[in-house]
């Protein structure tokens, strides 16, 4: 008897954990105010071979409201695991968030249009060839001089299934309206990882930055998006974007080192490869990604960078000039020696 009481137990803590836990992979907070229209940002280069994207998205905090967590670069829990997106849906008289998950393949993610291959079912801007990870760069944009793994496929640009003009965030009345397909079903079913320890310290550092939330920014997040966790951070336009001090106040991490008014973003990412293939990240500014919702890409790597003797010439040209001071002029006389400056005359 106390042998059978013991097994009902521990298949109720398993089913109990099993129900725990697919309550944090697929439903998350409520609200009552819809979230902002999704933002429209230039994503990143990707600074890791291997690294797979996740798309920006508005979590919610009690004590302040929405906030935008960052799109960003990730190292995938496992080898041939996808990231299906989280996503607001209404319900009822509530929205719910979905948090997103790790998987085989992709789920529904509420027919949001999240841009960078994310166009509202399924992927497209990626996939597992053995344990190694390919790039479209048609659709995603990446560092070439540390990336190599890609291939171009620009017929899934216009195989969208879902068209988002508005940049909605949710599914439901008055967003995105979509249904899950029997592909996105059956993913629902499949072996799910939690979002990583990288990802859940990356929504907690944007939920302590208050130029991330909605009432402070009107939906133009400070920083839209970053290249990796703990990394460089880029605002809407893909440039360095300013980091939150401990009090909440800006630095601009630009100031000293700003571009001149003739060169672009191009100009100066990975400037010079040697430092990129040591750090494995782009140089100080992003190159110029396609559009979010444009989904396109150079495909030649040449054109982003310049050679190592231009940059020599604009570090050169940047170097402060050295003050030269001429001698005071001597008390006239009758025969004054010539200045400094009037010898070379």
């Amino acid at each position: 008897m106390k042998k059978t009481f013991k097994i009902l137990m521990v298949l109720l803590v398993t089913s109990l954990a099993t129900v725990k836990t697919y309550a944090q992979i697929s439903i998350g907070v409520s609200v009552r105010i819809a979230p902002p229209a999704l933002p429209v940002y230039t994503q990143p280069p990707c600074p890791v071979d291997g690294y797979l994207w996740t798309p920006g998205y508005w979590a919610y905090a009690e004590d302040g409201g929405y906030y935008w967590v960052p799109g960003v670069w990730i190292a995938p829990p496992r080898v041939g695991f996808l990231w299906t997106p989280g996503y607001w849906g209404y319900d009822g008289a509530i929205y719910v968030f979905h948090q997103g998950y790790w998987g085989r393949h992709i789920g529904f993610y509420g027919g949001v249009n999240y841009g960078y291959g994310y166009g509202g079912a399924g992927y497209v801007g990626g996939r597992w060839a053995g344990n190694s990870f390919q790039y479209n760069t048609a659709v995603v944009n990446v560092n070439n001089t540390v990336v190599h793994n890609t291939y171009i496929n620009k017929t899934v640009i216009n195989n969208n299934v879902t068209v988002n003009n508005n940049h909605t965030s949710f599914n439901g009345p008055g967003g995105v309206n979509a249904t899950p397909r029997p592909d996105e079903r059956a993913a629902e079913r499949e072996q799910h990882v939690q979002p990583t320890n990288d990802q859940i310290n990356h929504q907690q550092v944007a939920g302590k930055d208050r130029n991330q939330f909605a009432s402070a920014n009107n939906g133009r997040p400070a920083t839209a998006a970053m290249n990796k966790v703990d990394g460089n951070r880029f605002n809407t336009e893909g440039r360095r974007a300013r980091t939150p001090n401990s009090d909440g106040t800006n630095n601009n991490t630009d100031r000293g080192n700003r571009p001149q008014a003739n060169n672009n973003a191009d100009n100066h990412a990975n400037a010079n490869p040697d430092n990129a293939n040591k750090n494995a990240s782009p140089g100080d500014q992003a190159a110029r990604a396609p559009h979010q919702h444009q989904a396109a890409n150079n495909p030649n790597p040449d054109n982003n960078r310049q050679p190592t003797q231009n940059q020599q010439h604009n570090n050169m040209a940047r170097a402060p000039r050295q003050l030269v001071r001429h001698p005071a002029p001597a008390r006239p006389h009758n025969n004054p020696r010539p200045q400094e400056h009037e010898k070379h005359r």
